[in-house]
């Protein structure tokens, strides 16, 4: 495989489409990932092979109890649409090297073992039947394949194995229709960009592909970052944050006894809240079972927050600019995020003050409209110097879903906001027009 670009035409030719490749995820701003293969049958966590050193003979007994019942794709990709997910993720190929789909290159997969059954195909239908673009996991790291170690020192290993992970990556790319994703993960043993021959594989793969997005896990920034278990933001970059369901494992463990670590709606919510705030996306995990169900902890959280969604998305979705802000008085804390134009605010309440007023400093301008995002109900309000103080408001927190209410502030021009502008204010005979900070 003879790399025919190099690195900087590569970067050159990747940066030419990019804006217009990567505006829906722009948008998208949420999306379910899904952890499932062999490990699900064992029941330990995806990394469990390692962990316990079970040899590979062993191993491969667990495809007797992997089962995907039929129709498994289908309850993921409606959940994903109920929880107001736009696109998903599926772990086509783990670190454990077991293939979930009918793969020519490698034997061990799901049409020989196990089901019998091409479950990447399943997926790929179910994701399009409820209108979710599509991601494909693919681990560069594979304890299954003879070479996936012996790459690390053989170096006709490593020829043979690049070769190899391309051939796999070329039949999920060629076989499935248009896929808006391959998100690659653990670049282990060969930890340079050049020993993947990443430059010139992954140009070959967009030939086949060229509305692709690629994440940066084969030594390469590609078109946005990862963070994983952590709300990170990457500076000028595009990212995405991927989180367990409960912070021990991404793979299936016994949902009874994960289930008091497994996040609730509103933890999720505001995980999400942070990843829009700051020009990020979450890509939220559930680990099936072995026939493919979703774990009974996860389906009422994110249920609810597709309900929230519904009624709260516009403040979720779409471009967003970091805003700082606080909310004083009624012991009120508020995070806000805000519209890429700048002339929309969104507040995301806390906690709902029972006196019925809430109070913002730090705004040089009025909004012409303040209103719940919810219902569009108008929010009475006034401007005091740099404070807006909203009034009559709802004795009880207006959002019965989770608890976490919406308001919107609309102005005729880009607000003006003033870091730090409540320090000068609360003192006599200084300076009021400027704030502490940058404006």
């Amino acid at each position: 495989m003879e790399t025919k670009i190099t690195p900087e035409e590569y970067k050159a030719f990747t940066a030419a489409t990019k804006e217009k490749r990567i505006e829906w995820f722009r948008d998208a701003r949420f999306g379910l990932f899904i952890h499932y293969g062999l490990f699900s049958s064992y029941g330990m966590g995806e990394w469990a092979q390692v962990w316990e050193n079970i040899k590979i003979s062993d191993y491969e007994k667990f495809a007797a109890d992997f089962c995907p019942r039929e129709g498994c794709t289908d309850e993921w990709c409606r959940l994903a649409k109920e929880m107001g997910a736009k696109y998903a993720v599926l772990t086509t190929r783990h670190h454990e090297g077991f293939s979930l789909w009918d793969s020519k290159v490698n034997p061990f997969n799901s049409v020989n073992y196990g089901p019998h059954r091409d479950i990447v195909r399943e997926f790929t239908d179910s994701c399009r039947k409820y209108g979710l673009k599509i991601g494909l996991y693919s681990s560069l790291m594979d304890w299954h394949h003879p070479d996936g170690w012996k790459c690390m020192t053989d170096e006709d290993a490593r020829l043979r194995f690049t070769k190899y992970i391309e051939d796999l990556n070329t039949e999920l790319l060629s076989n499935y229709g248009k896929i808006d994703i391959l998100w690659y993960d653990m670049p282990w043993p060969r930890m340079s960009s050049k020993n993947w021959d990443s430059v010139g594989r992954n140009y070959r793969l967009r030939q086949l592909q060229p509305d692709l997005l690629i994440n940066n896990r084969s030594r390469m920034a590609e078109d946005f970052f990862t963070p994983e278990d952590a709300l990170n933001a990457e500076e000028n970059a595009d990212w995405e944050a991927c989180m367990t369901f409960n912070g021990i494992s991404w793979g299936y463990i016994d949902e009874e006894q994960v289930k008091p670590y497994s996040y609730t709606a509103n933890e999720i919510v505001r995980m999400l809240r942070k990843c829009s705030a700051l020009g990020g996306n979450l890509l939220l995990n559930i680990g099936p079972k072995a026939d493919g169900s979703v774990p009974a902890e996860a389906v009422e959280p994110l249920k609810k927050v597709g309900k929230w969604l519904a009624l709260n998305g516009e403040a979720a979705y779409g471009k967003k600019m970091k805003v700082p802000g606080w909310t004083c008085g009624a012991n009120n804390v508020s995070h806000c995020t805000a519209s890429a134009d700048g002339k929309t605010v969104y507040v995301w309440n806390y906690i709902w003050p029972a006196s019925g007023t809430m109070i913002y400093g730090g705004y040089r301008n009025a909004p012409k409209k303040i209103s719940l995002l919810s219902t569009g109900e108008n929010v009475a309000f006034e401007k005091d110097g740099h404070r807006l103080i909203l009034k009559n408001l709802p004795k009880t927190n207006p959002d019965q879903t989770i608890g976490i209410p919406v308001i919107k502030m609309e102005f005729d021009e880009p607000f003006d906001y003033c870091y730090g502008s409540y320090y000068p204010q609360v003192h006599e005979g200084v300076d009021k027009s400027e704030g502490i900070g940058n404006q």
